[in-house]
């Protein structure tokens, strides 16, 4: 089935173009099995109502669900190819539409970013906020260069990337040979245990300082599923106590959503094998999707009042 039944086709209306990277290859744990996660997170839309916390009709947002790109799990060059041919061709039908993938694990996001990096032509005010438990800033890690540990150190290394346009929040889990590179670097990075003292209003508001000092206008955002804490969401393979409530989560979606063009999004590392039966992290993994859309449609329609 599809994310909350929506249509497949894209057309001159769609505004987000949803697709999952069923695709795990590159995790260093073994016990999660995230590449059946957007399959999973799409089924437990059937059983979640239709309409967003503020009243919007889901069915009437501009989405469409182009499936999962097809994936060979250790052939990594052909996989890298693969979704680039498919971010291409999502272009070539609607320059202007908004890419919402569903992994898979972490690793995932580098291709999506890339090819929205690429798309956009504002370079200049273009940035990338990531919310990990981790920095996932090694040089290298298990199978090299290529893995969901150093997915925010590639990243980095994009043309157009700097410390200026990169931000990570909600960390708690941060390695000695990562946070020397980040350190190195100067890349920034907003640690989960400051929420105690700053209070999630101050809180989010240094998430849209940063951007704003540097005229950051249009933002990717990747959300890595161990960002909240596992007591909310204990189906990841990574379950690091201390991270954000669904409702600060949510809080800070919807306000960067008033600030920022956001040009593209993800949603990764949901292990719906170590989900709870009750399918809790797929639902939360689902309910801050659909929210986020609805976020940003929000801010559409304000500006064509």
């Amino acid at each position: 089935m599809n994310f909350f039944d929506f249509g497949e086709i894209i057309d001159e209306d769609t505004e987000f173009v949803i697709f999952g990277i069923p695709w795990d290859y590159l995790t260093s744990n073994e016990a999660p099995n995230s590449a059946i996660a957007p399959k999973k997170i799409r089924e437990v839309t059937n059983d979640l109502a239709l309409t967003t916390e503020k009243g919007f009709y889901i069915p009437k947002l501009k989405a469409v669900d182009v499936g999962d790109i097809k994936i060979e799990p250790s052939n990594v060059d052909k996989n890298l190819k693969e979704i680039k041919a498919f971010m291409d061709l999502i272009y070539q039908q609607k320059s202007d539409v908004i890419p919402v993938m569903i992994g898979g694990d972490h690793f995932c996001s580098l291709s999506t970013i890339k090819a929205v990096g690429d798309h956009f032509e504002k370079k200049d005010e273009f940035g990338v906020l990531i919310f990990d438990a981790h920095l996932d800033f090694y040089d290298k890690w298990d199978k090299g260069a290529f893995s969901h540990a150093t997915i925010t150190h590639r990243v980095y290394d994009l043309q157009y990337m700097n410390n200026k346009n990169l931000l990570i929040v909600g960390t708690r889990d941060i390695d000695i040979p990562e946070l020397e590179i980040v350190n190195k670097e100067n890349v920034e990075y907003l640690g989960a245990f400051k929420l105690i003292d700053l209070g999630i209003k101050r809180y989010t508001e240094k998430i849209i300082e940063f951007f704003m000092n540097s005229s950051i206008k249009s933002l990717y955002i990747s959300i890595d599923i161990d960002a909240l804490d596992p007591s909310i969401a204990p189906g990841t393979g990574f379950a690091i106590p201390g991270g954000f409530s669904y409702r600060q989560m949510w809080w800070i979606l919807n306000e960067i959503a008033d600030y920022f063009n956001i040009i593209g999004f993800d949603l990764v590392e949901v292990a719906p094998n170590l989900d709870l039966s009750n399918n809790i992290t797929c639902n939360v993994a689902a309910k801050l999707i659909v929210e986020f859309i609805s976020f940003i449609t929000e801010k559409k329609l304000k500006l064509k009042c």
